[in-house]
């Protein structure tokens, strides 16, 4: 007997604003599977408002009540049972973040929850992490956003340390991080990190993504710290507008690109690792397991 529901995520980060629906199917005596049935990204770069001014801006309070009255429909169409609406830095540095959740919840039934880096990071574990991770190995999880990454180490199978870091996409490209902040992380990981000999690094975010399917790699399979590093100096060449056209990055990637794989090399030289693994999961991902867990405990 199989039995089938639909579940969603909402991600509402500091460059982009996501819907994940999923299927999870269910089977006596078997785990359940989840499918990404449909994913939705829409390009509203609140970090850009938020981390300058401190504001989300009239403009993009509209565009982001559109996008959520559009999310809510989509969901209605897929008989989505449950979901879950989750803000980032970006919102939750916002003066007026809090007073744009309301608006959203009264135009469109959507309850979004502003939650803080320790919570993004405990939701990213309860993805199918675990199953990827290797119990006799040390791995550094790095998930880069807009306005923050959030660096999770694994060893044996256990998690030793987490840490979020205002360390993202957006505050680079508008020079909001100081060198201090980059020293802060540093001396973060490399005391973490410091007595285990051998470590992988886990990348997860759109920019990861991005430069792993570029890469022809199979899934499962590791990009090495030399192909990142030459593919970083390859961005670093071309012109913001060439890595549109001869890249075929999209206008909203092509910038956030570059810092993003700053970051990921960072912490791939501070730790050691000559690979890193792209799983493509993130924090949607951990909202739709989290969901499910919660219905079970529930039941």
């Amino acid at each position: 007997m199989i039995n089938q529901k639909k579940y969603a995520a909402i991600d509402i980060g500091s460059n982009a604003v996501r819907l994940l629906i999923s299927t999870i199917t269910e089977q006596e005596g078997r785990e359940p599977l989840f499918k990404k049935t449909s994913l939705v990204r829409v390009p509203i770069r609140l970090g850009s408002d938020v981390f300058i001014s401190k504001k989300i801006s009239s403009e993009n309070i509209t565009r982001i009540v559109d996008t959520m009255q559009a999310f809510q429909l989509l969901m209605k169409s897929h008989k989505i049972e449950k979901f879950k609406a989750c803000a980032t830095s970006a919102m939750r540095e916002s003066l007026n973040g809090q007073e744009v959740a309301d608006l959203v919840e009264e135009k469109t039934g959507i309850k979004i929850n502003i939650i803080d880096g320790n919570d993004e990071a405990a939701i990213i574990a309860a993805t199918d992490l675990h199953a990827l991770i290797k119990t006799d190995k040390t791995y550094l999880y790095v998930d880069v956003g807009g306005g923050s990454t959030e660096f999770t180490l694994y060893s044996n199978g256990k998690t030793i340390a987490s840490r979020s870091f205002k360390l993202g996409t957006v505050r680079l490209l508008n020079e909001m991080v100081s060198q201090d902040v980059w020293n802060e992380v540093e001396q973060w990981i490399k005391s973490v990190t410091k007595k285990y000999s051998k470590i992988d690094l886990i990348g997860s975010g759109g920019n990861i993504n991005n430069i792993f399917k570029s890469s022809g790699k199979s899934a499962g399979k590791p990009l090495s710290f030399f192909y990142l590093s030459s593919y970083y100096q390859l961005l670093q060449s071309f012109t913001y507008e060439e890595r549109i056209t001869e890249l075929n990055l999209n206008q909203d990637r092509a910038d956030v690109i570059v810092p993003a794989a700053k970051i990921y090399l960072s912490a791939m030289k501070w730790t050691r690792a000559r690979r890193i693994y792209v799983p493509k999961i993130g924090l949607s991902d951990g909202i739709i397991k989290s969901l499910y867990q919660e219905n079970l405990e529930v039941v």
